[in-house]
């Protein structure tokens, strides 16, 4: 029988010069307990455990409007909180998403995460490329219905179209048995808590927050993606990076 508490030596690096913005896309407003904020605490405390500076979201709990433009308050809306808050997420080196799943789908307000996101990606970076180029993104997905894969694929495919860099097995998540039931960290018989001794949820977790971290690592060390048949600045000076037009072959 393996040891439980076995350890394989000090971790490859050192990560408390990163930092990471954890956004809960739960529908309940605080001070409502959060099963998806239960299960997301398994990252922030690695991250923590770490050195890494973590600032927690729960977006349901500010003003942020509906748009795809950096600031709505620019088109017609009375208030807005998303440009305060992205400057949070601006800074961060990691971005981790957690949604619950309602009818097969992420949240609403993870839909409207994923829109505010998309609305600042045309902004440059330093070097000329998009905004989000250097950063690393994953999503940690509860509820008690199927669909964490189907999820974390929509989630995964839309920070990785605006520039995030996506590890590997970036996602996770806990369901239960089909069908009502309890969520995650709920007490059950005898005391314990839902999927808290569950090693397939646990493993995954654990194994998306090192894999964001290590990621992080590797791209900070490198000083991010390179800048070479990226950069948009560029590319609308006229400089085609080796492409060649078809037509002028």
């Amino acid at each position: 029988m393996s040891d439980p508490n076995a350890q394989p030596g000090a971790p490859p690096a050192r990560y408390d010069d990163l930092t990471a913005v954890v956004v809960n896309c739960t529908l309940k407003h605080s001070p409502r307990a959060s099963h998806t904020d239960t299960l997301l605490d398994v990252v922030r405390r690695i991250f923590s455990k770490h050195g890494v500076g973590v600032d927690s979201i729960r977006l349901v709990d500010h003003a942020v409007a509906e748009g795809v433009y950096p600031d709505m308050t620019e088109h017609g809306v009375a208030e807005d909180a998303w440009p305060e808050l992205f400057v949070k997420v601006a800074a961060a080196d990691i971005l981790v998403v957690g949604t619950p799943i309602w009818l097969g789908e992420k949240s609403s307000v993870c839909q409207k995460l994923i829109e505010r996101l998309y609305a600042m990606s045309a902004e440059l970076n330093d070097r000329g490329q998009y905004a989000y180029y250097g950063k690393v993104g994953g999503c940690i997905v509860t509820g008690n219905e199927d669909g964490i894969k189907h999820v974390a694929m929509g989630v995964l495919y839309s920070l990785q179209h605006i520039g995030y860099t996506i590890p590997p097995q970036a996602d996770a998540g806990w369901i239960g048995e089909a069908g009502p039931g309890p969520s995650y960290g709920d007490e059950v018989e005898g005391g314990a808590r839902a999927g808290f001794d569950n090693d397939f949820t646990q493993r995954n977790t654990t194994f998306a927050a090192w894999n964001m971290l290590h990621l992080a690592r590797l791209l900070k060390d490198a000083g991010g993606i390179p800048a070479y048949g990226n950069q948009r600045s560029l590319w609308e000076a006229g400089c085609r990076f080796d492409y060649e037009n078809p037509e002028h072959r």
